[in-house]
């Protein structure tokens, strides 16, 4: 298949490409500038932006599937406080993603693969959340809900649009990682929530392995979460333990509005079903937990 992807230089997407390349599929890069980094063997270039219409018809031209990976996090820990910092993550999501719809539809696309953001789902404590779940994303991430209702949209006919509700991401190039290692060396763990809240994780490799495993998926959502999420106290003493350093104290609960909107997101508890994608796709993650993906998080970060 011929296949463009933007985003491509994300985490996710410059470690799914390769993916798609070993499978033999032909694979064109969407960005709105020239590439810096040196591209890997047998990908071509599309120079578009995700506002621009017009551009984007030229782009589609000639190509069987999309894969948008295209966000914009805030740069800082620090900076995701502020609301104004995801100002041009709402843009992409709400305009940017309708325009690469209108143009997936134009160019004779039949597959579209939306990122999304799994805990936009409720705290669900220590229940069982699938894709059943209403979202229910707080201000700063609620235009996901628009980038998902284009995406579903586009499934009409032949068509196919696929929703990936991603967990939280982890590996060595993830900046929160970065901070909890911090974190942990000064005693604390640096997510706001109790010990008992269940947070669910994907490696960016797994995640990568995900979206390649989607283009058999069929319409719908989709979570892509490992196999076992955890408790917060599992997921730092881990840490800790891979780091041999001393298992950590939590933030006090008042601690999470204090962070602005994106602290209470990231105090639910979310404990995430990925039974439809494997059984849809035949996908499974390397790392079952993050008691394996540590210490070859880890690893690598020391190779690097």
């Amino acid at each position: 298949m011929r296949i463009l992807v933007s985003g491509a230089t994300g985490v996710i997407g410059r470690r799914a490409i390769p993916l798609l390349l070993a499978q033999g599929h032909a694979v064109t890069a969407l960005t709105r500038r020239a590439p810096v980094r040196q591209r890997p063997a047998g990908v071509e270039i599309a120079m578009a932006d995700l506002f621009d219409p017009d551009a984007l018809k030229h782009a589609f031209a000639g190509h069987d599937v999309l894969i948008n990976l295209a966000t914009h996090m805030p740069s800082s820990s620090m900076k995701m406080m502020f609301r104004s910092a995801w100002r041009l993550n709402d843009r992409i999501r709400s305009e940017g993603v309708a325009n690469l719809v209108a143009a997936a539809r134009n160019g004779g696309v039949n597959t579209f693969i939306q990122e999304s953001f799994a805990p936009a789902y409720p705290d669900q404590a220590d229940r069982w959340i699938n894709e059943q779940t209403p979202l229910a994303p707080a201000s700063y991430n609620a235009t996901l809900l628009d980038a998902e209702r284009s995406v579903a949209a586009f499934s009409a006919g032949d068509r196919t649009g696929v929703i990936l509700r991603f967990a939280a991401f982890y590996g060595p190039d993830a900046m929160q990682v970065r901070t909890y290692i911090e974190g942990l060396h000064k005693g604390w763990a640096m997510l706001p929530g109790g010990r008992e809240r269940f947070i669910s994780s994907i490696s960016h490799d797994d995640a990568a392995a995900a979206v390649v495993a989607a283009l058999k998926a069929p319409a719908g959502a989709y979570n892509v979460g490992d196999d076992e999420p955890v408790k917060r106290a599992v997921y730092f003493d881990s840490l800790a333990a891979a780091l041999r350093v001393s298992r950590p104290r939590f933030l006090p609960g008042w601690t999470a509005p204090l962070l602005g909107t994106v602290g209470p997101t990231m105090a639910r508890s979310i404990r995430l079903s990925n039974c439809k994608l494997k059984e849809a796709t035949g996908w499974t993650p390397k790392f079952p937990s993050v008691r394996e993906g540590w210490p070859a998080v880890l690893a690598e970060m020391r190779e690097r």
